[in-house]
């Protein structure tokens, strides 16, 4: 059994985990500690199944299969919901310690195969309702629909997750933590995770016999159409034998149409994430009556009075099968901007967690608030919004100050000279565009 620590994952283990290929006698460990952080070392694996997807996609359809804005979307929203772990330990692994520590019953043997496979498939079970009530209970909706708000269907989508939403799922799984050890909660918990990347994707059709027992991209795709008859299905992580036994499976079929029934078609990062809250909150005030107001937060989100429990699907708008996806269409060079703009913000945030460790709370508290705010700021330049320029003329000169103060670490002469002058650059130009639009506007009033 592997006892090691935090050792390297090899180039086969690592491909291999992203499918859930692995045997427990490599991936068991005596404590929580041990286990590897399996999902931040699986990186370059998603950006290898990325690249992919994009070639094969190519060769098929001729022509590229994702879009600049909802990628960096997609990533925004990953890389969101990522960053409260700079700041504490995963709130699913801290629940789950606490209750074995205190409350466990039996105490399965942690290199036993059979806890191994236990772990698995409690894992997998307790995902599936995390899963079901994300969908039947608007209040827990209005994290998990960020997952949702993609119009679009590839490995990228597999990235758009909830900031909020790990806030509540730990309580599904800590009626493990009276029997399984924690060590094997936790390699479990990010398998399933892992297993769920690959699932996202249009370029595998079917699977033959597999289709019955694992969670495979035909399946998920259902799962992110807003088709009738797609609503509300296949809930499950790896295995999709939950939902056949519970009744929530549905086969593939008409042409899926991906996206929230009510499709928002920004890509600003905090009207992404919190929207739904917004909506929550004025309908609860609408409402009328406790019992119903009671209902809007816990009842499914497309509920209203007189309605089923979690609506009426006759209610759901009628596609016709042509529907496109929301495409800003920006013009190139601006495509081109956002991405190189992005691929900085990306150095910047693995930076700022691979030092974490030296940085002080106040310097990491400075540095999330500028990933936040370039985040913000590159969606409202894809949503084409009036005060892109002034916000992004701010984002560049704080930017080009944390250079000079060091917050940000060059990337080695010359590159460091180029990012300077891109970042200069950057700010003069839309200097120009904040304040001509200013002269334009004061002229207007005049």
């Amino acid at each position: 059994m592997s006892q090691g620590g935090l050792s390297d994952i090899s180039f086969s283990q690592g491909a291999r985990l992203m499918f859930y290929l692995v045997t427990p006698n490599e991936t068991s460990f005596s404590h929580v500690d041990e286990v590897p952080q399996y999902v931040q070392k699986a990186t370059p694996f998603f950006i290898g199944l990325i690249l992919v997807e994009l070639l094969v996609g190519w060769l098929k359809r001729g022509h590229l299969i994702v879009k600049i804005h909802d990628v960096t979307t997609s990533v925004s929203a990953g890389m969101m919901s990522r960053l409260p772990q700079l700041f504490m330990r995963g709130i699913e692994i801290s629940s789950y310690v606490y209750i074995w520590n205190n409350y466990h019953i039996v105490e399965l043997p942690w290199d036993s195969a059979w806890t191994w496979w236990i772990g698995m498939l409690g894992v997998d079970f307790g995902y599936y309702w995390v899963h079901r009530f994300s969908h039947e209970l608007n209040i827990l909706w209005a994290a998990h629909q960020v997952h949702h708000s993609s119009e679009y269907y590839n490995l990228s989508t597999a990235l758009r997750q909830s900031l909020l939403q790990q806030f509540s799922s730990w309580i599904f799984y800590l009626p493990m933590a009276l029997a399984v050890p924690p060590s094997v909660f936790a390699v479990h918990i990010q398998f399933n995770l892992l297993y769920q990347f690959w699932i996202h994707t249009e370029m595998v059709r079917d699977l033959g016999p597999l289709e019955w027992v694992l969670n495979t991209p035909s399946h998920h795709r259902v799962h992110h159409g807003r088709n009738k008859y797609c609503i509300d299905k296949n809930y499950g992580g790896a295995l999709i034998i939950w939902d056949r036994l519970f009744g929530t499976f549905a086969p593939e079929g008409n042409k899926v149409i991906y996206g929230l029934v009510h499709p928002i078609k920004k890509s600003d990062i905090m009207h992404v994430q919190f929207h739904h809250y917004r909506y929550i909150w004025r309908k609860f005030w609408r409402t009328k009556g406790i019992a119903h107001k009671l209902s809007v937060i816990f009842k499914g989100p497309s509920w209203a009075p007189g309605k089923p429990r979690l609506g009426d699907h006759a209610d759901v708008p009628v596609l016709t099968g042509k529907e496109l996806p929301h495409d800003p269409r920006l013009p190139l060079f601006m495509d081109i901007y956002v991405f190189a703009q992005f691929l900085l913000l990306l150095h910047v945030y693995n930076d700022l967690f691979v030092t974490k460790a030296v940085l002080s709370q106040v310097t990491m508290l400075i540095m999330t608030s500028f990933v936040l705010l370039s985040l913000t700021s590159l969606g409202y330049i894809i949503d084409k919004r009036s005060n892109s320029a002034k916000l992004e003329m701010l984002r560049c000169l704080l930017m080009m100050l944390f250079y000079r103060a060091g917050y940000i670490r060059p990337s080695g002469y010359p590159l460091s000279l180029i990012t300077e002058a891109f970042i200069s650059l950057s700010a003069g130009y839309w200097g120009l565009q904040f304040f001509s639009q200013l002269a334009h506007h004061n002229k207007k009033g005049q």
